[in-house]
């Protein structure tokens, strides 16, 4: 599913450029993966291409969004609006028309009741009332890690389908609430470790 999305994103990038079709190299070598994988991948999901012209891109991004997408779109709220809050909500306006952030949640009265390019801010104590009432079925959670623990537990009542985890404190939720965790400090980390590896096999 990650291999998916990637795909999409680099099926729009090069439809903006007014190209029509791809090969699975040219995908390949914007993901950095091998061609197979991606021919592969999309195999796996039903679609095949042209060999003399590659893939229709808008025929595979409308694939890939039957798949990923829900049909009637998903509203997405931020908990936490420091400044990774905001640089999410800011980056992702208008990325993908089937998944909108509606909503901002924090304890700063100077960031309550204020609209951050669209989405209005409320405090975290209206959470259960506005997930309810607009019908929010994931979280993004970028708030003190310390607190990550009791938010994801108000979520999680107020009816949360999936989760998204900017601290580096882990969450238990229920099975039937997805959690995608990510750690900032693990994937420096690992970039680090694949650096240090390069550094001392091309020398």
């Amino acid at each position: 599913m990650e291999r998916l999305s990637q795909y999409r994103r680099s099926l729009l990038m090069i439809l903006s450029k007014e190209k029509t079709h791809v090969f699975s190299h040219e995908i390949a070598q914007m993901l950095h993966i091998t061609p197979v994988q991606v021919r592969r991948d999309l195999m796996l999901i039903g679609y095949s291409g042209n060999l003399r012209k590659g893939y229709d891109i808008r025929e595979l991004i409308e694939l890939i969004g039957k798949i990923i997408d829900s049909e009637k779109g998903q509203r997405v709220a931020v908990v936490g609006l420091g400044n990774l809050g905001k640089a999410m909500i800011s980056y992702f306006k208008g990325k993908r028309s089937k998944l909108t952030i509606i909503a901002a949640f924090d304890i700063n009265p100077e960031k309550i009741n204020r609209v951050y390019d669209g989405v209005a801010c409320y405090h975290v104590n209206q959470m259960t009332d506005i997930i309810k009432q607009n019908n929010i079925s994931i979280g993004i959670v970028s708030v003190p890690s310390e607190q990550a623990p009791e938010i994801a537990e108000t979520l999680v009542l107020a009816g949360i389908k999936g989760i998204l985890n900017f601290t580096p404190k882990p969450l238990n939720v229920p099975p039937y609430v997805y959690l995608e965790e990510y750690d900032m400090i693990t994937s420096l980390e690992k970039v680090a470790f694949f650096a240090k590896k390069n550094d001392e096999r091309f020398k």
